[in-house]
């Protein structure tokens, strides 16, 4: 007695594309770097200000200093007259360096917060991941150029509380943020290289109290550098801090400036110090 045939197989009625087969047997190629890095710096980017949603006491209290500066420091000086500002009035041309000023004190101890990542563990976790360490050093410092530009927000707004003649140009305005963008990323950079030489909070927090205040007066934030003895015109000329004050006052007041060299340093700045922000991650994470 003969076997009855065996059924066919049934055949789906839709039909199967040629690419999905494919992909079963091979598996795909991986994005190119230059599509996946840009889109990892906007994630780690945007879980670094997430932060802020939960706790914005550091944007309040940030925003005392630079308001005491103007209204302190520069009302009492713009009676003195003691600093030739070229006929601005000194109130006006402070703003601008306290803008700088502020946008660097957040940023100077960036590294306070990547040596806390390595203590709980989420820095080792980050490292094990596809992602390069330029693209984690980068989201962080953009990630502080955003914080920074929030606080140039509010110090801008309280400079025009007090009188200050600010340009409201929507594309300088856009310059001025892309000024604080940069110099924020080179400081925080600086501060993250330094967390990877020091390893310690502590000692982090001991340089970046050092440094910061001879950044500040070594720049033009508070007087022009034609004032300033030859010595520190010197150290001027190399604080990039001095740029980020020159490009700001340049846009927002209109002042004569040269905001393609202030860009350019600025820029240049920013990309040495994710470089060498992320050749020391590694030796933080040991």
């Amino acid at each position: 007695m003969s076997e009855a045939p065996a059924a066919p197989l049934g055949a789906s009625a839709d039909r199967v594309p040629a690419q999905s087969i494919d992909l079963l047997l091979r598996p795909p190629l991986p994005r190119a770097g230059r599509r996946v890095l840009p889109a990892r710096v906007a994630a780690l980017c945007a879980v670094e200000l997430q932060k802020l949603r939960h706790d914005r006491t550091e944007l309040y209290t940030r925003a005392v200093q630079p308001a005491l500066w103007l209204l302190i420091f520069g009302q009492t000086f713009t009676r003195i007259k003691a600093i030739p500002t070229d006929g601005i009035p000194y109130l006006d041309y402070l703003a601008p360096g306290i803008i700088a000023q502020s946008a660097m004190f957040i940023a100077i101890f960036y590294g306070i917060q990547i040596i806390w990542e390595r203590d709980a563990g989420v820095l080792d976790k980050l490292l094990v991941t596809p992602t390069p360490r330029s693209a984690l050093i980068t989201g962080k410092a953009f990630a502080a150029g955003v914080k920074s530009v929030i606080q140039a927000v509010v110090v801008v707004v309280i400079a025009a509380l007090l009188g200050v003649s600010l340009t409201w140009n929507p594309l300088r305005l856009l310059g001025v943020a892309a000024v604080v963008v940069l110099g924020s990323a080179f400081f925080s950079c600086l501060s993250m290289t330094i967390a990877g030489i020091v390893l310690s909070r502590d000692r982090l927090m001991g340089i970046g109290q050092a440094i910061t205040m001879p950044l500040f007066f070594g720049s033009n934030a508070l007087y022009p550098v034609a004032v300033m003895p030859g010595w520190l015109q010197a150290v001027s000329k190399a604080n990039p801090l001095s740029y980020e004050v020159d490009a700001l006052r340049g846009l927002l007041l209109g002042t004569p400036a040269h905001l393609a060299l202030d860009f350019g340093v600025l820029a240049v700045a920013a990309a040495l110090g994710v470089t060498a922000a992320s050749s020391l991650l590694g030796r933080l994470a040991r």
